[in-house]
């Protein structure tokens, strides 16, 4: 037997079919209000039977030209009932029609599915579903179904907001018609000409640089279209000045649509895993909001910038059970969430957010899978960062395996994700620490937080640093060891001392103490950081000779940052001075706070210069970044021949070797101490060497202009206070 979902009235009351002769005459004699099309042959192909019924593949909307017809998937194992809503555009509130799903012909194991047929005359725009189900149940079985919410499809390529949108609505009890996100129908999307859109992955070449797409360009002073400010396209407009930088990957943060009536600015409250935040396109129009993206990649492409994707799987906008009910929740919340068996607090919350994504579930899993190979094939991104990537390693009742887990494996395996980055935050908000070797992907770069620790405390002038700063400029050798069980590589680790989540580099030379007051915690939120302020709390009338030791700070930072082994990745701004008046987590504030202020790209222009000059130079000597550690490549000194590795130490030199990557040699004197000091210069006559790089001048092209001053002339080196000194093989 086969059937067509039946249509209900506005409080589906519609009853189920029966196996009797009224359910027998229903199907012989199709009436329009209750089928679409003609009832098929039983005996006909397969598809025919999909025809009736829907397709449990693929999962969410799907329109498929040949029939002019839609179908729909849903995943929801625990509910009991599922009733499909399509609206016209002239009306949010009352459904064009609503169709209930059969179980005994609409449900093939876990998912519901239905084939909806569309008439010429008819002008469906958007799509939800309501569900039903069972009551809260005690231990991991705990339920939220409201079968008055109108729910988002979880895989819904594009979403909808309606002007009365409202995240209230969707966190009390009871109906938010006309005030839910919807999902717009997939035949109203365009297609994307991608032409011959290719790219090559870059190597010891490889600069990350950290963005968000609104904050980039949103300030007025941008010099963007105001059109354009704050969206896809004016990243677009933006091109040339990152080419003239240098960077050759950008890392967007989160771009997934997320709830626009959170607060929280940043992006890290997903509603969706499939679809563009709406507000980054110039208009809302299903074609604009897929295309502009792709627009940008493409064009980001062309020039030789991969685009990295900061993705969110590890929670959602949802919270926990005072939350909205948006989607997953009203859906199959026990399927999509890590469940705490306590009635009072039933959401686990290892990601600090209110709730934990169930990666241990396998439908979870493809779901995840799913949107990595939408945004690969579809959208042609080349990488993705997981935040808070340690909850993958939990499995469903928050204990960890660091051994399998299934979600790493998949993700690491499938065949189409096989030449995307993968990058790893490794760590989690419920205390998991698993940096290095301890993460199980083999293949995922990860943020290096001891890299980031590393240089802020040497840099500011802490004591006894030098054998970390040697491992971390080495690659990490102690987090990432290439011996014959592991196999690691130096690439692997993302070397970075500053990202949105803390200080710029220049609030890290500006601030003391953290001002997070407009934030809403009482100052008590924010990130650790190891800051010294060059003895001028704050930005207010800093005096000139302050703010040329924190210009020297910031090059000693980019310096390092550029010379070490690894991958290097800062963030947006921190090339000119980006300040955020010493707020190191204004996740909540999309005013001028988090906005890049241009005006500071004129005024510290000798920053941006040191720091283009620092990407070319380290594009230059493929000998820093290597696949492999730099192993008899290198030798390490102090002012002498001796390394002095004391805990009052505050000095470092090495020699790296350059012919094994047909570079010249470089010899490197870090002099992190508060007064000038004199090294021994240990390879080669003196002669050999020329200065390429010193941070107590402003710019490398200061040096270029006086060639007296790049001689080596002597078999010592005065090396400044607060200082790195580069000299390069002649």
């Amino acid at each position: 037997m086969s059937t067509i979902p039946q249509e209900t009235d506005r409080s589906g009351l519609v009853p189920g079919l029966r196996f009797g002769l009224q359910a027998f005459t229903l199907f012989l004699q199709p009436d329009s209000k209750h089928v679409d099309g003609t009832f098929p042959n039983l005996d006909s192909k397969m598809n025919a039977w999909q025809r009736a019924e829907g397709s449990p593949f693929p999962l969410g909307a799907s329109w498929i030209a040949e029939e002019s017809s839609f179908n729909f998937s849903l995943y929801s194992r625990h509910a009991t009932t599922v009733h499909l809503l399509l609206y016209r555009k002239g009306d949010l509130v009352h459904p064009a029609r609503e169709v209930k799903l059969n179980y005994l012909f609409n449900k093939s194991g876990p998912i519901w599915h239905c084939r909806i047929h569309c008439e010429s005359s008819d002008d469906w725009a958007y799509y939800a579903y309501r569900v039903d189900g069972p009551a809260p149940q005690g231990g991991y079985d705990f339920h939220d179904f409201d079968f008055q919410k109108v729910l988002l499809d979880p895989f819904a390529k594009k979403v909808f907001f309606p002007e009365s949108f409202s995240r209230e609505a969707a966190r009390r009890p009871g109906s938010n018609e006309g005030q839910a996100p919807l999902g717009i129908l997939p035949n109203q999307f365009c297609e994307f000409d991608w032409q011959d859109d290719r790219i090559s992955r870059h190597g010891s070449d490889l600069v990350i640089y950290e963005m968000h797409v609104r904050g980039f360009t949103k300030n007025p002073n941008s010099g963007v279209p105001e059109t354009h400010q704050g969206t896809f396209v004016g990243v677009v407009d933006k091109i040339p000045y990152l080419v003239e930088l240098g960077v050759t990957a950008v890392e967007l943060m989160p771009v997934f649509q997320f709830d626009p009536d959170d607060g929280n600015y940043w992006g890290y409250m997903p509603l969706n895993f499939f679809s563009p935040h709406h507000a980054y396109s110039t208009n809302p129009s299903a074609c604009n909001q897929r295309d502009e993206f792709r627009m940008m990649v493409k064009e980001l492409h062309a020039v030789g910038i991969e685009v990295i994707l900061d993705v969110v799987y590890n929670h959602t906008c949802e919270g926990d059970h005072r939350g909205p009910t948006y989607s997953w929740k009203g859906i199959d919340s026990s399927t999509a969430y890590m469940m705490t068996g306590n009635a009072n607090t039933p959401y686990a919350n290892h990601s600090g957010t209110g709730n934990t994504m169930h990666t241990a579930n396998r439908a979870i899993r493809r779901m995840i899978v799913d949107s990595l190979r939408f945004w690969d094939s579809h959208m042609h991104v080349d990488g993705f960062r997981f935040d808070l990537a340690s909850v993958f390693t939990r499995n469903s009742d928050g204990s960890i395996n660091l051994d399998d887990p299934p979600i790493v494996s998949e993700i690491g395996t499938d065949s189409d994700l096989c030449d995307d980055r993968l990058i790893a935050e490794p760590w989690d908000a419920d205390g998991q620490f698993q940096l290095g070797k301890k993460f199980p992907g083999q293949r995922w770069m990860q943020w290096n937080a001891h890299y980031r620790d590393t240089m802020q405390r040497l840099v500011r002038g802490d004591r006894g640093m030098v054998p970390d700063l040697m491992t971390r400029l080495y690659g990490s050798c102690d987090l990432f060891p290439d011996d014959l069980r592991h196999a690691l590589q130096p690439s692997l680790s993302i070397n970075y001392i500053t990202s949105h989540d803390g200080s710029t580099m220049y609030d890290l030379t500006a601030y003391n103490e953290k001002r997070n007051w407009a934030n809403g915690h009482n100052n008590t939120d924010g990130a650790k950081e190891y800051s010294w302020d060059c003895g001028w709390e704050g930005d207010e009338e800093t005096p000139s000779e302050i703010l040329q030791i924190r210009k020297q700070q910031v090059r000693n930072f980019f310096c390092l940052l550029m010379l070490s082994n690894g991958t290097p990745m800062f963030r947006m701004g921190d090339e000119f001075l980006q300040t955020q008046r010493g707020n190191n987590n204004p996740y909540n504030q999309d005013n001028a706070t988090s906005w890049l202020d241009w005006d500071r790209r004129v005024e510290h222009a000798d920053i941006f210069e040191f720091v283009r000059e620092m990407i070319a130079f380290r594009k230059s000597h493929p000998s820093i970044s290597r696949s492999r550690f730099w192993r008899g490549d290198v030798r390490w000194y102090g002012t002498g021949h001796l390394v002095d590795m004391s805990s009052e130490s505050r000095q470092l030199a090495y020699c790296l070797h350059g012919e094994s990557q047909s570079d010249k040699d470089i010899y490197v004197m870090i002099n992190a101490g508060s007064e000038s000091t004199e090294f021994g210069i240990q390879e080669w006559a003196f002669e050999k060497w020329r200065l390429a790089v010193d941070t107590s001048c402003a710019s490398l092209s200061e040096l270029a202009s006086r060639p007296e001053s790049q001689c080596v002339v002597t078999p010592t080196w005065n090396s400044p206070a607060r200082s790195v000194c580069v000299l390069v093989e002649r």
